[in-house]
């Protein structure tokens, strides 16, 4: 049996969804008559609980209650201060390593898949010291330094292929090691900033954002509003703010209750129950002529991105890359600085998108697109352009030739 560990960490929900993607379409994989066992690891969970809520409850917090100090250490670390390859003598990143070394000793995975650049830089240190020591072994000092180096760390453990998803349309430099063997990005756009970067333009593959096959899968529009008592004859803006209900909700459902347009909203707010309950209170005491839905986290995100005519949402890159993948016109009031200041870009730059600005607020974006169709139809045409499908299957093709190619080099050594 062939085995493939899929490297994730619970900072947002996309690095997790992109993983559950992948693992579906790999388990479906036949490697030279050899079945694929695909394991999930949440990487932050593997060094202990307290460091996976430190780190995956402060993400969140910072995203919704400190965003530009958020925006701020995220622009400082992408730097020219900061050496793409420093993060390998971070503390945390050494912990990491020691946990990943016993981890691949038990599991002897054939190859690795990253859906968070995190546990991919504690890989690319072991095998860093893999390498190193094969370089050193004709030399004693040089043999003498390595072990000081890696002075934690008795004996280097072989480190399979190595492929690195970037789940955003940008690049951070905590994405780009010298040891990682291939890089999955989301456009053609984002391959071109790693080459600037100076990586190999044979090593990177445009084939999107991977998403489960059955986010795909809907049921017809008329059903779906049915069910969140919508009416179907009536255009339909859904507002979001990811997983965990980041950006300004409130307020932004405030300015759409007093555009004078006929339209129905659906409010999700995630995981964030105090959100909804406000929210809730604040429908139940306003007056409003609008048909105002609101739904906590949901799993039915497949037909809700369907049957809507306008998104209203932040521009997280799994949240992006599904609308997309739907064909529904974004417009974006709010972000939180960094990845998604920086996927806002590539999707202004694409057509994909309408930004709210000081000047052009969300009442003036909302009017002009329900006012004139065609504005909405030339952006589906822009999405039609970028949207990238079956990014899972190609991975997963990816994998199987490296895997295959790397049981051809075995049997011609033996």
């Amino acid at each position: 049996m062939k085995k493939v560990l899929i490297m994730s960490a619970s900072t947002g929900g996309g690095h997790n969804r992109a993983a559950k993607a992948i693992q579906e379409e790999l388990e479906l994989k036949n490697i030279n008559g050899e079945p694929v066992e695909c394991k999930i690891i949440d990487s932050l969970k593997l060094i202990n609980s307290f460091t996976d809520k430190l780190i995956s409850r402060g993400y969140e917090k910072s995203a919704m209650y400190t965003p530009e100090a958020y925006g701020s250490i995220y622009r400082l670390s992408d730097s020219e201060l900061v050496s793409k390859n420093e993060y390998k003598d971070n503390p945390l990143t050494s912990l990491l390593a020691r946990k990943l070394k016993t981890l691949i000793k038990e599991e002897e995975p054939n190859l690795i898949i990253g859906t968070h650049p995190f546990p991919m830089i504690a890989l690319c240190k072991l095998k860093k010291m893999s390498n190193d020591k094969k370089t050193a072994e004709n030399s004693p000092t040089e043999m003498e330094e390595l072990s000081s180096y890696f002075h934690w760390s008795e004996e280097p453990v072989e480190i399979p292929p190595l492929i690195s998803i970037l789940t955003d349309y940008t690049v951070h430099s905590t994405h780009i090691q010298n040891e990682i063997d291939y890089y999955i990005v989301g456009h053609e756009y984002v391959k071109e900033l790693l080459v600037s970067e100076g990586e190999a333009p044979e090593k990177i593959k445009p084939y999107g954002i991977p998403v489960e096959k059955s986010f795909l899968l809907h049921k017809d529009k008329e059903t779906i509003l049915n069910e969140l008592n919508l009416n179907p004859e009536k255009k339909t803006i859904v507002l979001m703010g990811g997983s965990f209900g980041a950006g300004n909700i409130k307020e932004t459902l405030d300015e759409l209750l007093e555009i004078n347009r006929d339209f129905q909203i659906l409010v999700i707010t995630g995981r964030n129950k105090t959100l909804k309950e406000k929210i809730d209170r604040k429908l139940a005491t306003t007056e409003h002529n609008k048909n105002v839905q609101v739904l906590g986290f949901t799993d039915k995100m497949n037909d809700i991105l369907y049957a809507a005519d306008l998104i209203v949402t932040k521009p997280g890159g799994l949240t992006t890359t599904e609308t997309l993948l739907k064909g529904i016109p974004m417009i974006v009031p709010y972000y939180i600085p960094g990845q998604e200041e920086e996927n806002l870009d590539f999707l202004s730059n694409c057509g994909a998108v309408i930004r709210v600005t000081k000047k052009y607020t969300l009442p003036v974006l909302v009017k002009v697109l329900l006012d004139y169709p065609e504005r909405v139809e030339l952006l589906k045409k822009n999405i039609e352009s970028i949207k990238k499908v079956n990014s899972a299957q190609n991975i997963a093709n990816l994998s199987q030739e490296i895997m295959e190619n790397e049981e051809a080099i075995k049997e011609q050594n033996n």
